[in-house]
Parts: C-alpha cells; structure tokens; sequence
C-alpha cells in the first residue's frame, strides 16, 4: 500500500441518532449523525405501513375487474 494517501481511522468513533440513540463504530468520520437508527427505524420497531402499496394494488384489481365485467357485457 502507499503510504500518505488513506484517511485517518477512528476505531471509536461516536454517531448520533435523531432520536437520541449514540453509537460508537469505526469510521473515517470521528463524528457523525443519521436520521434512523434500529431504534427508531419503523421497520424494527414494528411500527410500518403498507398503506400506500396496498391501495396501488387495490385499485389495480378494480380495474382488471372492470375490463372483465366490460368484456363480459359485450358477449
């Protein structure tokens, strides 16, 4: 490896949540923060909705279920 070109690396760096949660990790950062975090994350706090791709697909079914009721009709 050269010598001179790579970052510096903090073994112990400290990363802050938004909601509070600080983690140490290993970074070429010694400081940082994020947004989510497994703590406030809706995925791992079981807190997630499928709203939105739920009703995508609702409405999909309507329309394949109109095509066929008008192809019916036309028999």
């Amino acid at each position: 490896m050269k010598k001179d070109i790579h970052p510096k690396y903090y073994p112990e760096a400290q990363t802050k949540c938004s909601c509070g949660q600080t983690y140490k990790i290993g970074s070429s950062k010694e400081y940082s923060e994020i947004e989510t975090c497994s703590a406030c994350h809706p995925f791992y706090t079981g807190k997630a909705k499928l709203i939105g791709a739920m009703g995508r697909v609702d409405k999909f079914l309507k329309k394949v279920a109109k095509k066929e009721k008008l192809a019916k009709k036309s028999k």
